[in-house]
């Protein structure tokens, strides 16, 4: 049995746990910079301890693959005993499909081929491995089927095999944080709502859903028009756009901690996200409502992705708000009215911190 080592302790980590069928070679699980010492019952490597362990391969599951990549060829891990899933856009590391075809479930193989183009999501393709259930059925279909009009055709086959190992889609970090603001949002009653970045297909859906009137500012271009949905398309460190005192309720989740680190084009500057945060306080009128969600954790910056901040830092940044409620969102989990040190000396990068404030 192959000994194998899994790059990562995140959402993706857990998945690849709980889809891959043959986990039982697993002897444990790799961090860059190591946080913890147990995951799922398995021990925690940092990546400078790689060189002394001894194993076949190591599957990167996690979203920063372009990252670890570089890491391995400074840290001169040999790149052959890689298995990159997620993160980075060409087919790098171990290419031997025999050896990914025995270490990944049939699930995550055909993930990998997908992301990988190794198999072409086109009508009529042709049969290839993991598809055979679904011309096992399409026999069952044959038999049973009365009806000519939906006779299956050949040349209108369309096999698709991966859907059969999917969840019923996903309830992730998004999912909570969205969900939590759109429920305050709500209940606060208002007609008319601003927000900085957020996602257009979660939060702002759920807002136009319930017939608010949302105007949404983004350094990136917007993909469409809807009902009630206004757009500008700017900078929004300083909120020129906006009068001071107008606002009675504003929302930025997961886009604060990325200004000024040129990740979405925006100049470089250290400290737009604190000029942003004086300038939101700028424009809310007294009694107006602000929900923000932002990475909470060990203060730092991982350039040029995004910040990590001390709860306890944006508390102190909005000193004319008042907290209402400060919760944390983890590994598809949300934690309601957390003590907002309790993540202070935690170096995951994947928690997130839900900020209710009240304009004094």
């Amino acid at each position: 049995m192959k000994k194998l080592l899994i790059w990562g302790t995140g959402n993706f980590a857990r998945k690849f746990m709980d889809n891959n069928f043959r986990a039982e070679g697993i002897i444990g699980f790799v961090e860059t910079k190591r946080s913890k010492d147990m995951f799922m019952q398995k021990p925690v490597y940092g990546s400078h301890e790689l060189q002394a362990l001894e194993y076949d391969y190591i599957i990167i599951a996690n979203s920063y693959g372009l990252e670890i990549y570089t890491l391995c060829i400074r840290l001169d891990i040999d790149m052959s005993k890689l298995i990159f899933l997620y993160g980075i856009p060409n087919r790098v590391g171990c290419t031997e499909d025999s050896v990914l075809k025995e270490i990944l479930s049939e699930q995550i193989y055909d993930d990998y081929c997908i992301r990988f183009r190794l198999k072409p999501r086109l009508k009529r393709h042709p049969r290839q491995q993991g598809d055979d259930f679904v011309y096992e059925d399409a026999e069952k279909y044959r038999k049973l089927n009365k009806r000519p009009n939906f006779e299956i055709q050949e040349k209108y086959m369309y096999p698709i095999a991966k859907d059969k190992y999917e969840q019923a889609g996903t309830m992730d970090d998004y999912f909570w944080q969205d969900l939590w603001a759109a429920k305050l949002v709500y209940k606060s009653g208002v007609k008319t709502h601003f927000d900085i970045g957020s996602s257009i297909a979660g939060f702002i859906a759920h807002l136009l859903s319930m017939d608010i009137d949302v105007t949404v500012i983004d350094i990136r271009e917007f993909p469409g028009e809807a009902e009630k949905l206004h757009t500008i398309v700017d900078d929004a460190t300083y909120l020129r756009q906006i009068p001071d005192e107008s606002i009675e309720s504003m929302s930025a989740l997961c886009s604060l901690e990325h200004f000024g680190l040129g990740r979405y084009g925006d100049p470089v500057d250290p400290e737009a996200c604190f000029k942003c945060f004086d300038a939101i306080q700028k424009k809310m009128k007294k009694g107006g409502k602000l929900y923000i969600s932002i990475p909470v954790g060990s203060e730092r910056v991982e350039f040029n992705a995004h910040r990590i901040f001390y709860a306890s830092t944006i508390i102190d940044c909005f000193s004319d708000m008042e907290l209402q409620e400060f919760s944390c969102v983890e590994a598809g989990k949300i934690d309601h009215n957390v003590d907002i040190h309790k993540y202070d000396n935690n170096n995951i990068d994947d928690r997130t911190g839900l900020f209710y404030f009240v304009k004094k």
